[in-house]
């Protein structure tokens, strides 16, 4: 799951950037494309977590940002996506692929081994529960950027730290994917309070 987890991390930091220039024209249509995009065509039990992962993430978005669907409709200026909302998507899918890779795997196996489950828990609300709990455990770019002091050390692969400052669709992608390792392993529980950086994953 970790290995999976962290190309999808990956693939969506590379495609926030043309979500902030363009958006895109319907619900639909950023659902479909996020989900071929940074879901894949992979066939596993984690590849699948990741697709309605993604597809979970853009309807949590949209109910915390009613202003996304303005911007879908052609009411924002430019066409592309706020920058928050694009954040707030980051931080939202990591947690949301977990909850659905967790009703999965409960729902197909633990379930079948205490059906007591099956009573308790008729909707999968225990992964619902853990992914609302997850989300504040992701990295935001937007906040991390704002926070940086340097900002050649945030975004190590920013060839232009002037240029790089005064456009954030340069800026913010770099920081997202170089955030993908720490997400990802907050979300899974491989990195603890106490240990902080990429060191703090655990072998």
């Amino acid at each position: 799951m970790y290995d999976t987890a962290c190309v999808a991390g990956e693939r969506l930091a590379g495609v926030l950037g043309s979500l902030a220039a363009e958006g895109a024209e319907s619900a639909d249509a950023l659902v479909a494309r996020l989900v071929s995009e940074v879901g894949g065509d992979g066939g596993t039990l984690a590849d699948a977590a990741v697709r309605r992962g993604m597809a979970a993430a853009i309807r949590d978005v949209r109910d915390r940002h009613p202003e996304l669907d303005d911007a879908m409709g052609g009411g924002a200026a430019g066409g592309g996506f706020a920058w928050d909302i694009l954040c707030d998507l980051y931080q939202v899918f990591f947690a949301d692929m977990v909850g659905e890779f967790l009703r999965s795997a409960v729902a197909e196996h633990v379930k079948l081994a205490v059906p007591v489950l099956i009573a308790t828990d008729p909707e999968g609300k225990i992964a619902d529960w853990v992914a609302e709990k997850l989300v504040d455990l992701v990295p935001n770019p937007c906040e991390e950027s704002a926070e940086a002091t340097d900002l050649a050390q945030a975004v190590d692969t920013a060839q232009s730290v002037v240029g790089a400052a005064q456009d954030p669709s340069a800026v913010l992608p770099k920081i997202a994917e170089s955030l993908v390792p720490r997400a990802v392993g907050k979300v899974l529980g491989l990195i603890t309070e106490e240990i902080t950086g990429e060191e703090g994953v655990a072998a």
